[in-house]
């Protein structure tokens, strides 16, 4: 069986095809374990030796899942995905007909999949429920860094020979406050940094996280935490209760020095309202590494087109405003467990198994 993976990153590939060869040969080992059989002496296991698991490989493509290139899966029983495919109701349908069974997404998030389509059509569905926290927590604190320093206009300027230091100057972090909405992993280990640096802690979440108290954070409604804290980072999930959790209001009742970072998903901030907020020279800086209207932009080449997203086109020209890729869990550690997460789930579907990461089970 191949199995097909859109939307892979060159530096993702070669540990996909990794970790799908070592998970299925891990299976085929151990179900001619668990068979008592044995190779003779000098033999080397062939393809025919494990028919359960021989013919498995997984194909690897550039290209993002959309209603396009859903045809490309046909005679695909699992398809694997990014967090920035489309999975609507039009892409399931068509991956359905094409003999899709099963949809692996390489992500924590699920915002992108239409699970009640992927129920009715009797699809599989399952995700990496966690990864290393670090990768996503670091990077938060690389942007938070970065615009508060000035460090990408002093690299632009250095790189021309210009050594002044006008416009350079940032704030000491230690002592000040950090607003932290969502306390789960990712948010925990920010708050350890946080508290690192020697600053106040501030949380917002639905349920109190017990390490984040330990290190003195003190939670506190989220208009309350907006209107104190002089950084600001999002650490929650994209659902309907959270679209635009940081809106036009919200925006304004921040301090006008603070810095905002989203590293979780584009959706929690109206940036439509960011933008009318940065023209009126509000926040010492913002750091995004995520949009809302990403997808079909984010891990693609468009240096060469026309800018047609005129909202995007004005963020990035703010100069206290520094926008990534949707890089944070972008490491080694991270995409390694990401991936690895990925296979184990393929095979749990192949052998009857559920485990937490499946959002829809097998029908």
């Amino acid at each position: 069986m191949e199995i097909l993976a859109f939307g892979v990153q060159a530096d993702e590939q070669p540990l996909i095809e990794q970790a799908f060869q070592q998970i299925l040969q891990q299976a085929s080992d151990g179900s001619r374990a668990s068979d008592g059989s044995r190779a003779p002496h000098g033999h080397r296991p062939s393809h025919d030796d494990h028919p359960s698991h021989g013919h498995d490989a997984i194909r690897c493509l550039d290209v993002f899942l959309n209603e396009d290139t859903a045809p490309i899966a046909a005679g695909h029983e699992i398809v694997s995905t990014s967090v920035n495919a489309d999975l609507g109701a039009a892409v399931l349908e068509i991956l359905a007909a094409g003999g899709t069974r099963m949809v692996a997404q390489r992500s924590t998030g699920f915002n992108n999949i239409d699970l009640g389509t992927a129920e009715r059509l009797g699809m599989t569905v399952a995700r990496v429920s966690s990864y290393s926290p670090y990768s996503v927590a670091e990077f938060a604190w690389a942007l938070a860094l970065a615009v508060n320093r000035r460090i990408v206009r002093a690299s632009h300027r250095t790189r021309d020979f210009d050594f002044r230091l006008h416009g350079l100057m940032g704030r000491d972090l230690h002592g000040r406050t950090a607003g932290i909405l969502g306390t789960g992993r990712i948010g925990e280990a920010f708050a350890r940094i946080a508290h690192g640096f020697g600053m106040r802690l501030l949380g917002w979440d639905v349920a109190e996280n017990p390490a984040c108290a330990e290190l003195g954070m003190r939670y506190v409604p989220k208009d309350e935490l907006l209107a104190r804290s002089d950084l600001i980072t999002l650490h929650v999930p994209l659902m309907a209760e959270t679209r635009h959790l940081i809106d036009a209001a919200a925006l304004k009742s921040m301090r006008d020095d603070a810095i905002l970072v989203n590293s979780s998903r584009g959706g929690l901030i109206d940036t439509a309202a960011l933008v009318g907020e940065l023209r009126a020279g509000r926040f010492t800086g913002v750091g995004l590494d995520v949009y809302e209207a990403e997808a079909g932009l984010f891990f693609l080449d468009k240096s060469l087109e026309p800018v047609e997203d005129d909202t995007l086109a004005r963020l990035v020209t703010f100069p206290n405003v520094l926008v990534t890729s949707h890089q944070a869990y972008y490491t080694e550690d991270a995409v390694g467990q990401i991936v690895d997460a990925t296979a184990r789930n393929v095979l749990d579907y192949r052998e009857g198994r559920r485990s937490q990461n499946v959002l829809v089970p097998r029908g």
